[in-house]
């Protein structure tokens, strides 16, 4: 293949693309890249960093800490912050997602006081690893999936965790409340974090631009050594922006990927395919995968990613995955057991599952989520046989 394809972006979608096709990957990110999901097992000490680092592109085509400055739809340019710039014939925009940092006290003018850190890149890592040691007092932002992930990472190296939740509960995109409960439950009791869910932070108060606490709307002062952000992302869009694509949430793609200029392309984070964002590394797998055979073949199509969410937590195992709360009319099963705290939960409408939640045992996840991904009409059998092992196959 001839054709000089250039990808700004070295993350998940980028880096699979690189496995699959000849390009030049162009990525701001010191590092080669790396997989961003297992951060949190190398934060909690379980792998180091070379572990996670992802197969190198085909053809050595990979530059990293190169930041992409402009394009020129014109001519068909990237243009780079060292002066140098890169041809193409296809552009693929890669770049991913930023953490959101919320309007609080402590945050203005767009750096971090000390002891401060997002959480999302393998540099962000790093930075709590150093900081990280038993008895330090951490607070994390953030009840989503990031937030849970950096709690039970600081929670296993003996850190002092404590986990503020704006909303009603913890995992809210992925989890109903009684899933949630159990969840909050581990944590507490298993981990030792303390939990506060419908809970705002006002602000950060700091001494000498460095971190030393977390003040609540309430006007609770939570003492912090370390506070990690997790109130999740938000696509990178300005470069798509500055060269004049069409952008929503995201940049705006088809079925095959490409922009609203023919010539460029969008995987991953940043894209936004059917008026939705994924966010998820199932998505940008999935994207990359389909923009290679786009690009090889001329045929195929992205028609969106069903992604299911699993977590392991030392004693708990959780997967979720579609719609966890039901609609009216909807069938619902939950099995329950109080003891091991294992919890499994399917949503059916109709004929189809819509959506589960496990936690504790995980034995019909397979099954479950093949039903799920095939969007195909469920055996007549009773509905508790979707929770069995087999899934009721």
């Amino acid at each position: 293949m001839s054709s000089r394809i250039v990808v700004v972006g070295g993350g998940t979608a980028g880096a699979r693309l690189a496995e699959r096709l000849p390009v030049t990957l162009l990525g701001e990110e010191p590092h080669a890249p790396y997989n961003r999901v297992l951060l949190a097992d190398v934060l909690a000490g379980r792998y180091g960093p070379e572990v996670i680092a992802l197969p190198a592109p085909r053809d050595g085509g990979a530059r990293h800490g190169v930041r992409v400055t402009g394009v020129d739809r014109a001519a068909r340019v990237v243009h780079c912050a060292d002066g140098e710039a890169f041809a193409y014939d296809r552009l693929v925009l890669a770049t991913g997602s930023n953490p959101v940092l919320p309007p609080l006290r402590g945050l203005g003018g767009g750096r971090l006081p000390a002891g401060v850190h997002a959480f999302r890149t393998l540099d962000d890592c790093l930075a709590l690893d150093a900081l990280v040691a038993p008895g330090v007092r951490a607070v994390v932002i953030g009840g989503g999936l990031l937030g849970v992930s950096a709690t039970r990472a600081l929670a296993a190296r003996g850190a002092e965790v404590v986990l503020a939740q704006q909303g009603e509960h913890l995992m809210e995109r992925q989890l109903d409340a009684e899933a949630a409960r159990l969840l909050r439950r581990h944590l507490e009791a298993d981990l030792g974090v303390e939990v506060h869910t419908e809970c705002r932070v006002r602000g950060l108060r700091c001494v000498d631009d460095t971190v030393e606490a977390v003040e609540l709307a309430d006007g609770f002062v939570l003492d912090a050594d370390v506070v990690v952000i997790a109130c999740g992302v938000r696509p990178r869009i300005g470069l798509a922006l500055e060269a004049g694509l069409d952008v929503r949430r995201g940049i705006v793609v088809d079925d095959q990927l490409r922009t609203s200029d023919p010539y460029i392309h969008a995987i991953g984070d940043c894209a936004e395919h059917d008026g939705r964002l994924y966010g998820l590394a199932g998505a940008a797998l999935e994207q990359a995968d389909a923009l290679a055979d786009v690009l090889l073949h001329g045929t195929g199509a992205y028609r969106g990613t069903r992604a299911l969410t699993r977590l392991s937590m030392d004693a708990l195992e959780l997967a979720a995955f579609g719609e966890a709360t039901p609609l009216p009319g909807d069938d619902t099963v939950r099995l329950a057991d109080a003891t091991s705290g294992a919890y499994r939960k399917v949503v059916v409408r109709g004929d189809r599952l819509v959506g589960g939640v496990l936690l504790g045992d995980l034995g019909a996840v397979g099954a479950l989520a093949r039903a799920w991904e095939g969007d195909e009409a469920l055996p007549e059998a009773p509905l508790l046989h979707l929770l069995t092992h087999d899934g009721g196959s």
